[in-house]
């Protein structure tokens, strides 16, 4: 059987792995402050560590140099080396202060004891100089009952011998001066590591008010789904920002809801009025049939051709309505480049069959638009559509292709100035022409079409009469790699 163990790597990956998700759970307010502090408290602990070592090495600097400064007589040394023990401190002359230690180190290793001075630990530092192979040597040591020394050995020749003298003072002020220094510092660390948190939560209040107040609004607005409330922006910062992007949103919203609400109220009021015709047709066909009383042979052919043209009225404002709620993001339709001048032909094949007392004029130049080819078809019929169904019989349209404009003008009664404005509107229908079948979602779809295609659509009142629809669409006038070339302009006819 195998136990699973855990590498130390392992232990300390999911310490921080469970640190994070705590840290994570936490709320913004909370980790803010926990941030604050700790990058203070880090920073603090910086600042002291680095004061402590350099207070140290300037204490330790100080010593050192103090040793440095101390002379011991030839005449205290030569009796330390005769005697080699320590003798009454009233019968030697010439001695160091009594703070400091002094003892000779001899070739071998051993000690001669100075008078008044402690012994000191004698290290392999200590013989190399002794037997000349240092100049001298500076290190830490211990005296025999534990306390700390600093320790400069120095080779040094009386009367023809070598050996080493090594002088000590006690590190104990200065110990005691770091460790006093060590408590001050700790104590400023944590006054600063709290007051720090403290400022930390005082912010983070302060500063995410803004976001407090967008949080209840976007909760008010989850709960209430009322999207006119708004949040005050102020400033120039990223919370004046973020609210004004969210009143942007909610306004944008409350517009696209706004504009769904009357798309339904518009279309459902666009077909009462064929399902009325449609269902009233249907009754009196039933009746006929259950009572037996059988409509006369061109009543009912007229019924029968108004129900299929009430149908037929049905399903082309069906068929808008899906064109209109087409989604319009980028790379969601089969955009290609497309030769305008082919649909357009196509297209005027199509207003000859339904206008076949009119005269259709047409000069189309090559220009090739990138577009949704079955889009930009529809919207080109319905600019061909309103054209004939607005002259009059025996009249003509004209049809211009030329620098990706094309232009399309019929003689009919034109459109006055003041309904102009709302030509391009869903479901809007010019008070003379509500009598016409139509949905008034046409030009709604040409304005979409264009505008997907990154042109513009307009319409204007003709000299001498009629109305002139301008659909402009950025483009070339030569096709693409791969394209076959454009056939001749088209000649007007």
């Amino acid at each position: 059987m195998t136990t699973a163990t855990t590498t130390p790597d392992g232990a300390a990956g999911a310490a921080q792995s469970r640190l994070g998700g705590w840290i994570a759970r936490l709320p913004l307010r909370s980790r803010l402050t926990l941030l604050t502090a700790a990058a203070v408290a880090v920073a603090v602990a910086v600042s002291a560590l680095a004061c402590w070592l350099l207070t140290r090495a300037q204490l330790r600097g100080e010593v050192d140099s103090s040793l440095q400064n101390v002379i011991v007589s030839t005449d205290y040394l030569q009796r330390t080396y005769a005697n080699c023990q320590p003798t009454d401190p009233t019968e030697s002359k010439n001695a160091p202060p009594s703070y400091y230690n002094v003892q000779i180190v001899q070739v071998d290793g051993s000690r001669c004891i100075g008078p008044n001075s402690k012994p000191v630990q004698v290290q392999r530092a200590d013989v190399a100089v002794a037997q000349g192979v240092a100049r001298d040597t500076l290190h830490d040591a211990v005296t025999t009952d534990g306390a700390d020394v600093r320790v400069l050995t120095k080779h040094i020749g009386v009367q023809g011998v070598q050996f080493a003298v090594s002088i000590s003072r006690p590190l104990t002020e200065v110990d005691t001066a770091l460790n006093r220094l060590a408590l001050l510092l700790a104590a400023v660390a944590g006054l600063g590591v709290v007051g720090a948190g403290t400022a930390g939560l005082v912010i983070a209040r302060s500063g995410l008010k803004p976001v407090d107040r967008l949080t209840d609004a976007v909760e008010q607005v989850a709960r209430t789904e009322d999207l006119t409330i708004r949040i005050p922006a102020e400033g120039e910062d990223e919370i004046a920002r973020l609210s004004r992007s969210f009143n942007a949103m909610t306004a944008a919203l409350a517009a696209s809801r706004d504009l769904q609400q009357q798309l339904i109220a518009d279309a459902g009021h666009e077909l009462r009025t064929p399902l009325t015709s449609l269902r009233t047709n249907i009754d009196l066909l039933v009746r006929s049939e259950r009572s037996g009383r059988p409509i006369p042979p061109a009543d009912k052919e007229a019924l029968l051709a108004s129900v299929k043209a009430q149908m037929g009225e049905l399903a082309a404002l069906i068929g808008d309505l899906q064109e209109l709620s087409r989604p319009t993001e980028p790379g969601q339709s089969a955009v290609a480049v497309v030769a305008l001048h082919e649909i357009v032909g196509a297209a005027l094949e199509r207003a000859r069959l339904r206008g076949p007392s009119l005269t259709i004029a047409a000069a189309l130049d090559p220009w090739f638009v990138r577009a949704e080819p079955a889009s930009l078809e529809r919207a080109v019929v319905n600019l061909l559509d309103n054209a004939v169904k607005f002259s009059p019989a025996g009249g003509t349209v004209e049809v211009r292709l030329a620098g990706g404009e094309l232009t399309v003008r019929d003689h009919g009664p034109g459109i006055p100035q003041d309904e102009l404005p709302h030509v391009f509107e869903r479901f809007w229908r010019s008070p003379s022409a509500r009598s016409l079948p139509g949905s008034g979602l046409g030009l709604s779809i040409v304005a979409r079409t264009a505008e997907q295609a990154g042109g513009a659509v307009r319409l204007r009142s003709a000299d001498l009469g009629g109305t002139e629809a301008v659909l402009t669409l950025p483009g070339a006038a030569t096709p693409p790699p791969g394209m076959p070339d454009p056939p001749r302009p088209q000649e007007p006819r």
